[in-house]
Formats: C-alpha cells, sequence, structure tokens
C-alpha cells in the first residue's frame, strides 16, 4: 500500500508535460495508467487503440470533452427523472454508477464524482432526491469549467443550503455554517481565515433561502451593514463573498493540492514549492478547472514512479474498474449497495468533509468485502461480459487458462506487476479447485481481486 514520504521534486521538472521516451516509454501499462486515473480501467480493445494511436492522440481523447449523443443525453434524462419521481436514492445512486460506465466523457464523471466528495452534501440530511439529482446535475455542468461559477452554484444550491444549515441563514440570527466550510474544506484551508472572517461572511450569505426546491434571495433577511474580512470591507452580498474567497491565493494551492491528491498519489508530500508552480498557473487561467486537470493529467510528475501504484481504488473505482475492464453490465442496485458497504454510498458521504479516501478504504473488512464484490458480480445472474457469458468473452480473447487470464488481466486492472509469488498463490488454489471452465475462470478472477496489488491503481 502507499505511504506517506517526503520527497525532494524539482517543481519545474514536475509540470512540464510529458514526453515518452526510453525511460518512460508510451506502452500498455503507461496507456493503462492514464486512462484509470483520468476515467475508469480500459478494455483490452480501448488499451490497444491507445497504445497504437500513441501519446498525444491519446492524451487529447481523454482530456478533451466529448459531448454526449443525444440518444445518450436522453436516456440519461430519463433515468433521472424515473429517480426523482420515485423519490429513491438507491435509484438515483443505481443510475449515476451507470452513467459512469456508459458515458462517452469518463474524465468529466471521474470529475463529478470529485467535486462530489470535495463539496460534500449528503441525502441522509437532505431527504430529497430531486434536490440530490440537482445538486449532481449542477456538479457535472461545472465540473471542468470555471471555479468562481462551481463556488457561486453550489453556494446557491438548494440541497447544499438545506445540509449546512444557510437556507436559515437570518439577519437577526447568522448561521455561521456555511461561512465555515467555504473556507475550511471548500475552497482555503485552515490557517487561511480567521473566526472574525466566519462571522463577517455568515452576514453576507443572509437571506439565502429556498422556494420551491429553488434558490431565492429574501432581501428581507439580509444584513445590509458594512462587512470586513479576508482584507476587504463593503456592503457584501453572497456573491461577494463567493468571488473574495475564491481570489484569494491560497485557493489555487487549497484547490491544485486536491487535485494532485485526487489524479496522481494519495500520500506524496510535497512541498508547497512543488505545487505553487500549479496554483499560479491556475490562477492566470482564471480558475478555469479544465488547463489545470490537463496540465496535471499530462505532467512528467503524473507518469512518473511516484505516481504508479500510488492511490488506493475507492469503492466506486475498485466496481467500475472491474466491471470496465471486462465489458462487464450487472445490476447497479446490487453494486450501489455494496460500494456503500465499502464505505462510498453515492449520495451519502459521511460527513462536510467527505470521504478520507486512500488508506482510509482499506481495513480487515473491506478487504474481504471488495473481494466479495467482485463475486457477486460474477455470480450475478444479470450479469454479462460483453453482452455475453465471461467464458465467451474471455475465450473471445484467447483466455482459456489461469496464465492466460493474469496475462490478460494485469496491464488492464494491475498497476504494478504481479510477483511471482501472487502467481503461484493463484495457480495452487486453482490447481485445489476442481472447477474448470468458467467456473475455474471465475474462481482466479475473484482470488486476482482479492490481491493487494488489485486495490492499487
Amino acid at each position: 500500500m502507499p505511504t506517506s514520504s517526503h520527497v525532494m521534486i524539482d517543481p519545474q521538472w514536475a509540470w512540464e508535460p510529458y514526453t515518452p521516451s526510453d525511460d518512460q516509454p508510451w506502452d500498455a501499462r503507461t496507456a493503462s495508467h492514464l486512462l484509470r486515473r483520468s476515467g475508469f480501467a480500459p478494455n483490452a480493445t480501448r488499451l490497444q487503440t491507445a497504445v497504437q494511436e500513441g501519446f498525444s492522440n491519446t492524451f487529447v481523447s481523454v482530456t478533451e470533452l466529448q459531448g454526449g449523443t443525444d440518444r445518450f443525453d436522453s436516456e440519461m434524462d430519463l433515468l433521472a427523472r424515473a429517480a426523482t419521481a420515485s423519490g429513491s436514492l438507491d435509484q438515483l445512486a443505481a443510475g449515476w454508477l451507470y452513467r459512469m460506465q456508459a458515458t462517452p466523457s469518463p474524465l468529466l464523471e471521474k470529475m463529478t464524482l470529485f467535486w462530489h466528495g470535495h463539496f460534500a452534501t449528503s441525502a441522509s440530511k437532505v431527504q430529497d432526491a430531486s434536490l440530490m439529482q440537482q445538486q449532481n446535475a449542477l456538479l457535472r455542468q461545472n465540473a471542468l469549467g470555471h471555479f468562481r461559477e462551481l463556488l457561486l452554484g453550489i453556494s446557491r444550491d438548494p440541497a447544499m443550503l438545506i445540509y449546512l444549515d444557510s437556507a436559515t441563514n437570518r439577519k437577526s440570527h447568522p448561521n455561521e455554517n456555511y461561512a465555515r466550510e467555504i473556507m475550511e474544506l471548500f475552497c482555503l484551508g485552515e490557517g487561511n481565515y480567521t473566526e472574525t472572517d466566519i462571522r463577517e461572511i455568515a452576514r453576507c450569505f443572509t437571506g439565502w433561502e429556498i422556494k420551491r426546491k429553488r434558490f431565492r434571495f429574501n432581501r428581507y433577511q439580509h444584513d445590509n451593514g458594512t462587512k470586513a474580512f479576508l482584507g476587504q470591507s463593503g456592503d457584501f452580498g453572497g456573491e461577494d463573498a463567493v468571488r473574495i474567497i475564491a481570489d484569494q491565493d491560497a485557493a489555487a494551492m487549497f484547490l491544485c493540492s486536491k487535485l494532485v491528491r485526487f489524479f496522481v498519489a494519495d500520500e506524496l508530500l510535497l512541498s508547497p514549492s512543488v505545487i505553487e508552480p500549479l496554483a499560479e498557473k491556475m490562477r492566470e487561467d482564471d480558475l478555469q478547472i479544465a488547463p489545470t486537470v490537463r496540465r496535471i493529467l499530462g505532467s512528467n510528475l503524473f507518469f512518473s514512479s511516484h505516481a504508479r501504484a500510488s492511490k488506493i481504488r475507492s469503492p466506486v473505482e475498485y466496481a467500475l474498474d472491474f466491471l470496465s475492464a471486462f465489458e462487464g453490465s450487472t445490476d447497479n442496485y446490487m453494486v450501489t449497495k455494496s460500494i456503500s458497504n465499502l464505505g462510498q454510498g453515492l449520495y451519502h458521504p459521511p460527513s462536510v468533509k467527505g470521504w478520507d479516501g486512500g488508506r482510509a478504504w482499506i481495513n480487515s473488512s473491506t478487504l474481504v468485502g471488495r473481494a466479495n464484490l467482485v463475486r457477486q458480480i460474477l455470480d450475478h445472474k444479470k450479469s454479462r461480459f460483453g453482452k455475453r457469458s465471461l467464458e465467451e468473452y474471455l475465450a473471445g480473447h484467447d483466455v482459456r487458462r489461469i496464465d492466460d487470464l493474469i496475462d490478460f488481466v494485469e496491464p488492464l486492472l494491475f498497476a504494478t506487476r504481479l510477483p511471482t509469488s501472487a502467481r503461484d498463490r493463484i495457480h495452487a488454489i486453482a490447481k485445489n479447485n476442481s472447477t474448470t471452465g468458467q467456473s475455474g475462470l471465475a474462481d482466479a478472477l475473484h482470488l486476482l481481486g482479492s490481491l493487494p496489488e488489485f486495490q492499487l491503481s
């Protein structure tokens, strides 16, 4: 598992564009690294295409937003409307899982998932499927756009207003919850604001409320007095507060640090001098998100040994990587329930801090649960792989023996080469198992899913 480490990294080298070389070739493992981190694991055909097309063409296809087809967009709209009409959060979560599987823009969905953890809002308190879907759509619409627009949108978002008690923020009794979290968790981080800043910013957001499930500004409940915070003073409203907070130098540093952790490594301790060039570019880009994400995904640091096998798969990534690699489909209600049991319930982050991620995903219970999820997918009557049975799918890729399976799976799903000891263990268990064919390969896949190496991305 990845461990915390202080490393000396040249800031200039870190964010220079990656160029394939003899030391860092563009091969199946490198291509798979990019495809997994920017979306979900590739299937064999996608990986082969990426290797053949080369780095530049693949990078463009990964990072340039691809609009969904009219048919795809209509299907997603129908799923969302059906879920909100039923009021079922389970149906809503299953629909989003399907969208992540089927999307023509994996990076967009990966970033929507990132922002869901960043602007964590739980349906356990909101208790309204339509408001949670409305927020999900907002996150997707702005996931790779301008951070200021996203921040203003989430500040006005009804689900967020309910979750952080901002909908009852009145001039006579300012509620400080949102004012605190917009600085501590959403934009600046601890140490970059004062308690006075919190009190003054809370006054800016007075009068922000909800009517008929939409944001409304109630001017009668707004404090029109002068506020002073973060070095500025004036008759500020909520929009002003959002702008002033986002324009703090600490905001770009905070966001870039979180994005690097999300895409590069869970526990790589980088000095501020390494993050600062990335943050400076983000400021120059007027806090646009997409150029920053492209800079990270195309960097020397991203393709270096510091980043390889340095992230622990989240439960969502664990499930979707497995399904994606085998072109799989199954009962998404079952999968969303399982990933919730593993600690990542969609629409149910544990707190306003979101999920801790990294090592927090793994313990003795979740390791067993992850392997059991692979088993559930393999055994479920609805499961199909490339619209076929597992045996037919694997046979179509000339996979008939355990060694064939390991060689087929390794570049798709493993961030490192499997050690000989792991291969020997799989062979030993398969040898003791009298089953053959589909069942034998399924047993081997189940075992592969339980390996420590499979938890890493």
